[in-house]
């Protein structure tokens, strides 16, 4: 429960991070390995 809740947490953010910085979030995604 608590980690699906940390889960569409970070998504938010990502999603918040891809309009506002795009570099910062390609940057993001490269660091914690995940697929854009």
């Amino acid at each position: 429960r608590g980690l699906l809740k940390m889960v569409s947490k970070r998504k938010k953010l990502m999603e918040y991070l891809k309009r506002t910085d795009e570099k910062a979030y390609k940057t993001t995604i490269k660091k914690l390995g995940l697929k854009g």
